[in-house]
């Protein structure tokens, strides 16, 4: 599928979530997808290769968090977000391409992923896109919203970026199904007060939104 023919299952996907782009924030979401599509060959960003299957598994699935992102991001303020363990920088650089008033870094330990999401933003003209090679424990910086995609389980993923989150800030982990058990393991100053079922369009698969924050003292 060339990105060409992407346009119209892109389009499609973002009237089923009612997420409202301009033109050329649907051809930046285009030329992402070819970006990993042209990287994965070398750098074995993902391990989907066919321009279909990164729409629907990481471009879409993505996008699918936008309309309660955008919502807390109109309701809070928040003007900077944190996604750790980024990958391929989903969902950092989606955030980056629909948000643009939002500044976000993404962490990676890996060096060719950093670099990658360094490249997309010279490429898709995103200044306030950064791609940061460390680990999360390493940042000095903090962030009102901390977010992360198939990362690590959610009681790590607190732990770990923990120091990252600003006061009064949030959690945002996207998940598969509900993870029961590792709700139950949270740290004890650590409380979940929503989860959010997400529908993706032509993706068959459960996924939700986990919210998080830091307990009142």
């Amino acid at each position: 599928m060339s990105a060409s023919a992407q346009e119209g299952p892109l389009r499609a996907g973002l009237a089923a979530l009612h997420v409202d782009l301009s033109a050329a924030q649907v051809q930046g979401l285009l030329d992402y997808a070819a970006l990993i599509a042209k990287w994965t060959q070398v750098y074995n960003l993902t391990a989907l290769r066919d321009p279909a299957s990164i729409l629907s598994h990481h471009i879409l699935d993505s996008l699918a968090v936008l309309p309660p992102l955008q919502a807390h991001i109109q309701a809070s303020g928040c003007d900077a977000v944190l996604d750790v363990g980024s990958g391929a920088g989903l969902p950092g650089v989606v955030i980056a391409l629909c948000c643009p008033e939002v500044r976000v870094d993404c962490v990676d330990t890996v060096g060719k992923k950093a670099a990658f999401i360094q490249q997309a933003a010279l490429a898709l003209k995103l200044p306030r896109l950064r791609g940061v090679h460390a680990r999360v424990e390493q940042l000095s910086g903090q962030y009102p919203l901390v977010t992360s995609r198939a990362f690590a389980s959610l009681p790590d993923f607190v732990l770990a970026s923990r120091e990252q989150l600003a006061t009064g800030g949030v959690w945002m982990a996207m998940k598969a199904q509900v993870p029961d058990a590792e709700i139950a393991d949270l740290p004890a100053d650590v409380e979940v007060f929503h989860v959010e079922p997400l529908q993706v369009p032509r993706l068959d698969a459960q996924r939700c939104l986990v919210w998080m924050r830091k307990k009142a003292a």
